[in-house]
């Protein structure tokens, strides 16, 4: 079932047991309200009785042979307000009634006849649900008042028929516009089924940002921003292939014609020893390359390849210059190493694989450097800065938004994944690289590393 019409279904549920719900409560709210008011009246009316009967003391009526009808005691607005009044002694003997008296039969010569209704004792124990009654002692006796239930009842129903053609009509109005809004909620999402279907079949650029508010909005904003970064890792990943295919290539064709020249003895003497030379040379660089690769997509998608601990920066940057002395002597650079004035650099990383980026960035630095590279770490906003720098031509405009890019590399760059590398395994440890040109001219490369909390 689709989900508009499970919605309107609950919606139409929820508002018939609401409605229902609604006209039973106020249908006992109308009928204890008009039985209050009722019995509100019912008392005024005796006690006007009441007082009547004190001021009357002419009142002269045998009251043990026959009944007498109380036109002067009883109000004229008992009878016409369907209000029945029944004077009685103690022992419950029937002296009198009002002068219409309709729903119930007495006489003189017994205490009650209840005829075609109900029992006069049972009326003062309010047991008697088919009247309203009012029970009032007085100088002459109990003065016993009672309206049929069956009037007010009546003026309830009424009322509240009214209230059901209201209530009917205003659910009729709500439940249209109920599916007029579920509509409305329910067509972004119609639209983000679409979208996503152009996810599926892998047309990351067709997707388009479906516009609508609340969490629907958000959920298509996160839907669109999916959608191109899909298509850029799509674009990458070709990229990827691409290149990796084509700098695979290159030390293959020259290893293959090398093999071959030497086996048909193309080359002679020194030839074969130069050969000989190139294919070693090729072999390496493509075993680096293959390595360098497969820990990139180590990198990318497995979790347990990356084992974090506590460890200190400044014993890192030690052992990266030991192992880059011999080539920095070989080319005559000086390394510069400086700490701003703070406590002992602690970070959380796996510390091979941060070594391994620490090396790749300074080996990065050797190449383009003319005499001098500087290693700067400091603390600034609750973080651990590391910078390299070198002295040499730095970075092109061009060039630095992908400088760390898989196989983005500059004019005497081997691979371009040594950079790439360096930069997931940063973010892997929660940090960030970057890179710029320095001021006095040179390239330099910043990575940041949260500090860690005091224990």
């Amino acid at each position: 079932m689709k989900l508009a019409h499970q919605i309107n279904i609950a919606f139409s549920i929820v508002l018939v047991l609401l409605l229902s719900i609604t006209a039973v409560v106020i249908h006992f709210v109308l009928l204890n309200h008009f039985v209050g008011t009722q019995k509100a009246e019912l008392r005024t009316i005796s006690s006007a009785m009441s007082a009547t009967m004190i001021e009357g003391s002419t009142y002269k009526g045998d009251m043990g042979t026959e009944l007498h009808a109380l036109p002067v005691i009883m109000p004229s607005t008992v009878g016409t307000a369907g209000v029945e009044a029944i004077l009685s002694d103690e022992t419950g003997k029937v002296l009198s009634t009002s002068s219409n008296m309709s729903s119930i039969a007495v006489n003189s010569n017994t205490q009650f006849v209840a005829g075609q209704t109900s029992d006069l004792q049972n009326i003062w124990n309010g047991t008697d649900a088919r009247y309203i009654t009012e029970v009032k002692s007085t100088p002459i006796g109990t003065l016993t008042l009672l309206t049929p239930m069956s009037a007010v009842t009546t003026i309830e129903q009424a009322l509240l028929k009214r209230l059901l053609i209201v209530f009917g009509a205003a659910g009729a109005f709500m439940l249209l516009f109920g599916l007029f809004i579920t509509k409305k909620l329910i067509q972004p999402l119609m639209k983000l089924q679409q979208e996503l279907k152009k996810v599926k079949e892998r047309h990351f650029s067709a997707v388009k940002l479906i516009k609508a508010g609340g969490e629907i909005g958000a959920v298509a904003k996160s839907v669109y921003d999916m959608a191109g970064e899909l298509n850029r890792f799509n674009h990458v990943q070709k990229q990827f292939f691409q290149n990796a295919s084509h700098e695979l290539k290159t030390p293959l064709m020259s290893i293959s014609g090398y093999a071959e020249g030497i086996k048909d003895g193309i080359f002679e003497g020194e030839g074969i020893d130069k050969g000989l030379d190139i294919i070693m040379s090729e072999s390496s660089r493509l075993k680096k390359l293959v390595t360098e690769m497969t820990l990139l997509a180590k990198l990318d998608s497995e979790e347990d390849i990356f084992r974090t601990s506590e460890l200190s920066l400044d014993d890192l940057v030690v052992e990266t210059i030991e192992r880059m002395n011999p080539l920095l002597m070989k080319k005559g650079l000086t390394l510069h190493v400086s700490y701003d004035d703070c406590e002992p650099l602690t970070i959380r990383a796996d510390r091979d694989k941060l070594l391994q980026a620490l090396l790749n960035v300074v080996s990065n630095a050797t190449r383009y450097a003319n005499q001098h590279i500087y290693i700067h770490a400091s603390v600034k906003d609750d973080q651990v800065l590391l910078s390299v720098s070198d002295d040499g031509p730095g970075i092109s405009e061009d060039l630095l938004p992908y400088l760390f890019h898989r196989f983005v590399k500059g004019k005497d760059g081997e691979s371009g994944l040594g950079l790439a590398i360096s930069r997931a395994i940063v973010e892997r440890s929660g940090g960030l690289i970057s890179a710029g040109n320095r001021k006095d001219g040179g390239a330099v490369i910043t990575m940041g590393f949260p500090t860690l909390s005091p224990t």
